[in-house]
């Protein structure tokens, strides 16, 4: 078919509004190239799943206790007591609980729960006791390196400040954990209690 013809026909099919089978008279054009296969890939999440981060605690612990007397009061004396420490995984990894022990002060009977967030890769760490049955505001954070660091808010004499805990030294048999409260807003941080665990049988 010469060109003269092929005018012919699209002049007609236009003019009868057949305009679906001008691609074809346009002559055999090459079809677009498929994408690769790669492009076709979901993207993979950049959050890595941290959901295991806590399996080393699982089981029964011995507790070295070092506690300020007195916080954020440029104490230096320090209270040293015994208490032990149980952790057990709950909602299929997704979190796991605490039961802590201790005759000091009378004794106390402590609770702590923590959260693993798929969706963030964070945990929301949150403490209990009998003294008062209140859930504290979560500390939040994650481990990098082979550290735990979390933080929040705590209550201090009536007033919220920031506060950090931090997972050190994580062995098979022992670990190492501290709490501490900034007075200035995080720029510096004092340390009031510190816990040496050791695994039980």
């Amino acid at each position: 078919m010469d060109t003269t013809d092929v005018d012919k026909q699209r002049r007609t099919m236009l003019r009868l509004g057949a305009a679906a089978p001008l691609a074809a008279l346009a002559g055999a054009l090459p079809a677009e190239p498929a994408p690769p296969r790669a492009a076709l890939k979901a993207p993979e999440s950049a959050v890595a799943d941290g959901r295991h981060d806590f399996d080393f605690y699982h089981g029964r612990w011995q507790v070295k206790n070092r506690r300020l007397a007195k916080r954020l009061a440029g104490s230096r004396d320090w209270i040293e007591f015994d208490a032990t420490d149980e952790c057990h995984p709950v909602l299929g990894g997704l979190g796991s609980v605490d039961h802590y022990l201790t005759d000091w002060n009378g004794g106390i009977e402590g609770f702590a729960l923590r959260l693993y967030r798929p969706q963030t890769g964070q945990w929301h760490v949150y403490w209990a006791s009998d003294r008062d049955g209140v859930l504290e505001a979560p500390l939040i954070g994650g481990f990098r390196d082979g550290v735990g660091v979390f933080e929040g808010q705590e209550l201090h004499e009536g007033a919220m400040l920031p506060s950090r805990a931090l997972w050190t030294d994580i062995r098979a048999d022992s670990v190492r954990w501290e709490q501490a409260l900034s007075p200035d807003g995080g720029k510096s941080w004092e340390t009031n209690w510190v816990m040496h665990m050791t695994r039980l049988p």
